[in-house]
């Protein structure tokens, strides 16, 4: 009982405490007096939503770099595309000032494309801010939670609440966890996404079929459910890459920074060489202020100014597996509170199949990081014992791996104790480090490695920072039943292989699909499905269409198959054999929209097929790391 007199001691405390109009790059911001005296953010909302508005070419963005010479530099130029250097690129930009961003691979390609999908306070992290009393990871949960509101809104095609249901065994974890999260209502305050409450063991089942009754010998007293925020996250960070374009940024991905550019003295960054990783040219872009968000890599941007550079990442390993629907009912989680180890196990459902993680453990860091056979099976071991389903090795789908940017403190024993917050710092004159952190607080992280950069810049932008009311590119008029137009006003055209083209329905899967990854943009997509005879499935199972291909080629700066079956669809994640047959029509497609000779085309399904490899479903387990036969 002592845990429920702390527990209430702490709770007592918190009451107490595209197609038409082009954006012309780095075109100034709408002032005050424009729009007939509006804000600067109903102008600015105006811009980035108008309905004939697009992207600008990607050689557009490339011209827009390589213009930013030593008389004419950026304000801040960001090194990483993540959900973070996308953020600071949008954060920026909005503020008026001039800005570039280059990511070596793709939008969200690393870490970010790789999370549990869950936007989130941290249950875990408020436990140990009450049994520790530690204020510091009490405040990181308090910020997660106001923070994890505003992203919904912000991208709310994209992300939703979602119920997750912690099974109890007694009757007292049954009090401790009503209270625990009763506790995580009350810290959520005004932001709260809707009431936890206590289910019976009748009531739990019904929910959630696949929940067991006993375990270990211990029946089900009940369930206790809460709330927390759910995304498509690769698509959320593509969305905040194209937002900063639409703003005016200079965005490129598949571009790598091979070398930073000092000043005349020596003593501070003013620009970097860059490589476009398509054509292999390389340029030299200079600004005032580099911002540093390469996630696991920043040490090695560090290390480009100092070599000396004393490192702050501990990598840590995530890993994640996709299950059938089966295991979990839609739109129901389930939170395994305490396995083995001590950690917690989230089993989710998401995009139609089933999400289960994740581990955490110390790694190296790699470009493709891959899961090792016993962290899969910790993973399917730490979920069998609540389902009443035989949970087998021969169901994951995928499985992957990513590695979070941990910062490190030195008096931590393990990757799992460090505390999750994020770091700003610049221990170079120019170069801006933002670090740590996670999907849910991207946001602010973004604004403080902004307002870092003005300092070190001494920069006047012409506003203050507007991201946290102002809705990613799709967000504006989106609606959870706008897919009812797309159902209602279009076909899905079907080329055959005799060359005929044959009309077939625009579904409600389909038509949900696309309102889901697309938003208000949905339209541009079913348009092409039904214009150029675009509207077949890629995937026998999965609601993706021919047309995305094109549309995301043309408007989301796809510029390979792994672009597509990974980030702008999620199909590698879901099911890595799917996507595998669907590459040679991904190709095709995208060989007509970027005129790929047939030596390319082979290159792309040659990397494509290698990519795939490294998730490690069960018709894809085999290991070369000569741990796993």
């Amino acid at each position: 009982m002592t845990r429920l007199r702390k527990l209430g001691a702490v709770v007592a405390t918190a009451i107490a405490a595209g197609y038409g109009t082009t954006v012309i790059l780095h075109e100034p911001l709408v002032s005050f007096s424009d729009h007939g005296g509006g804000s600067l953010l109903e102008a600015l909302r105006k811009r980035l939503h108008a309905p004939d508005v697009v992207v600008p070419s990607r050689e557009a963005q490339q011209a827009a770099l390589v213009d930013a010479g030593k008389s004419n530099p950026l304000d801040v130029l960001v090194i990483g595309g993540g959900a973070t250097g996308s953020g600071a690129a949008l954060d920026a930009v909005t503020r008026g000032l001039r800005v570039g961003l280059v990511e070596r691979e793709d939008f969200a390609a690393g870490t970010s494309s790789r999370s549990t999908k869950l936007l989130h306070g941290g249950v875990r992290y408020l436990e140990k801010a009450v049994f520790n009393l530690d204020y510091g990871q009490f405040k990181l949960v308090l910020h997660a939670l106001q923070e994890r509101k505003q992203v919904i809104e912000n991208a709310p095609h994209l992300c939703h609440a979602l119920p997750c249901m912690t099974p109890c065994f007694s009757w007292f974890e049954v009090v401790y966890y009503w209270m625990g999260l009763k506790m995580y209502d009350l810290v959520a305050g005004r932001q709260l996404l809707h009431l936890s409450r206590y289910y019976s063991t009748k009531e739990s089942v019904d929910l959630f079929p696949t929940l067991a009754r006993e375990v270990n010998d211990r029946s089900l007293r009940g369930t206790v459910v809460y709330y927390d925020g759910q995304m498509n996250d690769a698509r959320l960070n593509v969305g905040l890459a194209c937002t900063a374009a639409l703003a005016g940024a200079a965005v490129l991905n598949h571009a790598e920074v091979v070398s930073l550019l000092k000043n005349d003295d020596g003593k501070r960054i003013i620009g970097a060489r860059i490589r476009d990783n398509l054509t292999g040219k390389e340029f030299d872009t200079y600004a005032k202020v580099i911002v540093n968000a390469g996630g696991p890599f920043c040490d090695s941007i560090r290390k480009m100014a100092n070599k000396n550079a004393q490192e702050m990442i501990s990598p840590s390993s995530g890993v994640h597996i996709i299950l059938p629907d089966y295991y979990s009912p839609d739109g129901m989680g389930l939170i395994v509170p305490k396995t083995k180890d001590g950690r917690v196990v989230f089993m989710l459902p998401w995009l139609g199949r089933t999400v289960a993680g994740t581990t955490d453990s110390s790694t190296n860091i790699t470009y493709l990081p891959e899961p090792h056979e016993d962290e899969i099976q910790f993973i399917l071991d730490a979920i069998s014992g609540y389902l009443n389903v035989k949970v087998r090795r021969s169901d994951v789908l995928s499985a992957w791996s990513g590695i979070r940017p941990l910062a490190v403190d030195p008096t931590a024993k393990n990757t799992e104790s460090i505390s999750r917050d994020h770091v700003v710092c610049e221990d170079y004159p120019g170069l801006v480090t933002i670090t740590g952190g996670k999907w849910t607080t991207y946001r602010s992280m973004a604004e403080d490695a902004v307002n870092a950069a003005i300092k070190s810049g001494k920069l006047t932008p012409t506003s203050g920072c507007v991201t946290n009311n102002l809705r990613i590119v799709g967000g504006e008029g989106w609606e959870p039943s706008s897919f009812t137009v797309l159902a209602q006003q279009y076909k899905r055209m079907k080329n055959t292989h005799g060359g005929k083209v044959v009309p077939g329905v625009m579904d409600s899967a389909a038509a949900k699909h696309l309102s889901g990854a697309y938003g208000s943009l949905a339209e541009r997509v079913a348009a092409i499905a039904q214009n150029e005879g675009l509207g077949k499935r890629l995937a026998h199972g999965y609601p993706y269409l021919e047309a995305e291909v094109a549309y995301c080629a043309r408007n989301e700066y796809c510029e390979s198959a792994i672009d597509f079956i990974a980030r702008r669809t999620r199909l590698a994640f879901l099911e890595t054999d799917a996507a595998r047959k669907a590459l040679p029509r991904v190709i095709e497609i995208l060989a007509n929209e970027h005129n790929w000779d047939s030596s390319k085309q082979k290159e792309e399904m040659e990397k494509a097929t290698e990519f795939l490899k490294t998730f490690k479903s069960s018709k894809n387990a085999q290991f070369h790391d000569g741990k796993h036969n």
